[in-house]
């Protein structure tokens, strides 16, 4: 199947990549999805990279992390942050019922600052590149949009020709 880009300016979005949602209990959503969809997640670990501080505002930050696959090719990341005073159904992105979409794009740094000529409010000074885990060599960015709605744009890693 060919991808279809939408126009977004100086880059183009390919598809959704992802669909994040912030848990108060990693494992008591596990068990909801498990059963929901009858298989284990993909992936399950805890993430800790400096990276990750850096693109979601919490330096230092551990979550609890697990990829679900669900039919069609769409994969939501179940994230338990490990941090205080967490509140759930806020625009911060550590509290339990936030969800961020994640957006695939080109060019990461093309489409943030176009997100943000666009009136979206950045978390960073721009994408941040991945150093470690599933999606190492890429580059990522949270905005805020529209109602504190988050928007990751994530840029899949370059592919060295041979």
């Amino acid at each position: 199947m060919a991808e279809t880009s939408v126009s977004t300016g100086p880059s183009s979005m390919q598809h959704l990549h992802h669909v994040g949602i912030t848990v108060a209990s990693l494992d008591a959503a596990l068990a909801f999805w498990e059963k929901f969809l009858d298989k284990p997640p993909r992936w399950k670990t805890v993430l800790d990279r400096p990276y990750l501080g850096r693109i979601t505002g919490y330096p230092g930050v551990s979550i609890k992390a697990a990829f679900v696959d669900l039919p069609g090719g769409v994969v939501i990341e179940l994230l338990d942050y490990q941090v205080d005073d967490r509140v759930p159904n806020t625009d911060v992105t550590a509290n339990p019922g936030n969800v961020h979409l994640c957006l695939k794009v080109d060019d990461a740094r093309q489409a943030w600052d176009h997100a943000v000529a666009c009136g979206a409010r950045p978390l960073t000074d721009g994408p941040v590149d991945i150093d470690g885990g599933p999606n190492i060599g890429a580059r990522a960015a949270y905005l805020r949009a529209h109602d504190g709605v988050t928007i990751e744009l994530f840029q899949s890693p370059t592919v060295a020709a041979s």
